[in-house]
């Protein structure tokens, strides 16, 4: 495929505006890690190749009943994760560096938009979201769905997480902000029976109304990546694993998708199961896996490795991608890096020299890694994962897109068609 080449592009600035969105800062929550040298398991026999026919999608997902363009976006997810992966970023459209806005910041860089744009149901799920036009949530909720349909009717994929308020008081996503009591009993009381259980059920209604009522241009419903209870195994969010045992957080997961397909008849998402970066084995890995007919992404989050300029955790990083990939090539699912990034700020300037096009790129492609997409994280006022023109790392992020592997949206086929 035909790769952008470096250009030096002074682009006009549209008017900056003030962002008034609530910042999501967690990877600030991240801490770096030290070099680890991951535990040998005992060899398993995994296929060469997962090989399937695109008729033959459907028995690999989660939902039977998956709309046609869902069953499209596994398959070529999928079937390009073989030799590529699909570059993204969240809020691509609504948060920049320095507030210029306009064109998404990795635009701005590489002249294409990112393939995948990342998006999030908090706001659209808050207590205070009314539903009425003056309402700060009711217009967030607008701007996110405007911008998923922009990237879906451009030819891009929408993943969406959520960072859901706890359901006591409903204020804050981070276990440290709550109390003991909310901290120790917030996850539990969603499961079938809990005392909250029916208002997590009423989140789940409006996660399903948001779905269902995301149509194209052309008709059709959008697909969404929806990650709920991302870096579940971190103790920074409420459903962190320090408030729940496995067989609970399995519990309401299930729960989750059965609802969500079952019940409210939601047939366009992706379900992406996505810790963070602590897990060394595929058993680790797995102590809170749902099963294959729950998942069809398996994603992990990494900030910490990504840390130190020095390169120390980059093998790290990309052993536990490794189990992350092989995983998806035995189960067949779909591998994906689903958050990273390293935040640059105006003081900041130990960015390493090459960290897009050989630190990033070897943890993507080393030992026959192969995701279908990562997602760097949003670009802030004052800091940036992605940078701009003039910016420290930009001739480095060019080459790093110029690759053969990264895929931004002028490299993309159609995603949402199955090849004949």
């Amino acid at each position: 495929m035909k790769k952008l080449s470096y250009f030096l592009l002074v682009f006009v600035l549209l008017t900056a505006c003030s962002k008034d969105d609530e910042i999501i800062n967690e990877p600030d929550e991240e801490q770096g890690n030290p070099e680890e040298e991951i535990p040998e398991e005992p060899e398993e026999e995994t296929p060469e190749t997962y090989a399937f026919a695109p008729e033959e999608t459907l028995s690999y997902m989660v939902d039977a009943s998956a709309t046609a363009e869902t069953v499209a976006l596994f398959y070529n997810l999928k079937s390009v994760s073989d030799n590529h992966f699909i570059v993204g970023q969240q809020d691509a459209f609504s948060s920049f560096f320095d507030g210029n806005d306009g064109f998404s910041d990795m635009k701005k860089t590489t002249l294409s938009d990112p393939g995948l744009l990342g998006s999030d149901f908090m706001f659209i799920t808050d207590d205070q979201n009314d539903g009425t036009a003056q309402n700060w949530f009711y217009q967030q909720e607008q701007q996110i769905i405007n911008n998923a349909l922009r990237a879906y009717n451009s030819g891009m994929i929408n993943a969406f997480t959520w960072h859901l308020r706890e359901p006591y008081e409903g204020e804050t996503f981070y276990s440290d902000e709550m109390t003991e009591f909310q901290r120790q009993n917030a996850f539990k009381s969603i499961l079938p029976g809990g005392a909250n259980h029916d208002y997590y059920k009423q989140k789940l209604d409006k996660v399903a109304e948001v779905s269902l009522n995301m149509i194209g241009e052309d008709g059709t419903l959008s697909p969404i990546i929806f990650r709920p209870f991302h870096e579940f195994e971190k103790d920074f969010f409420w459903w962190g694993a320090a408030y729940s045992t496995p067989e609970e957080f399995k519990t309401v997961w299930r729960f989750t998708v059965d609802y969500l397909k079952n019940e409210k008849n939601v047939h366009n998402l992706l379900y992406a199961f996505s810790p963070d970066n602590s897990y060394l084995t595929k058993s680790a890995y797995l102590e809170r896996y749902p099963g294959d007919e729950y998942v069809d992404i398996l994603g992990m989050d990494n900030y910490g490795d990504l840390i130190a300029q020095d390169g120390s955790g980059l093998n790290a990083a990309n052993q536990k991608l490794q189990v992350v990939s092989d995983l998806a090539k035995e189960r067949v699912k779909v591998a994906a890096l689903t958050e990273t990034g390293y935040f640059v700020t105006p003081s900041q300037t130990s960015l390493a020299e090459k960290f897009y096009s050989e630190n990033l790129y070897g943890v993507l492609t080393n030992n026959d890694v192969n995701i279908g997409f990562m997602m760097f994280w949003q670009n802030y006022e004052d800091s940036y994962t992605v940078p701009l023109p003039g910016m420290d790392g930009e001739e480095d992020f060019v080459d790093f897109v110029a690759k053969d592997e990264p895929l931004l949206l002028n490299d993309m086929h159609d995603f949402y068609s199955l090849p004949n």
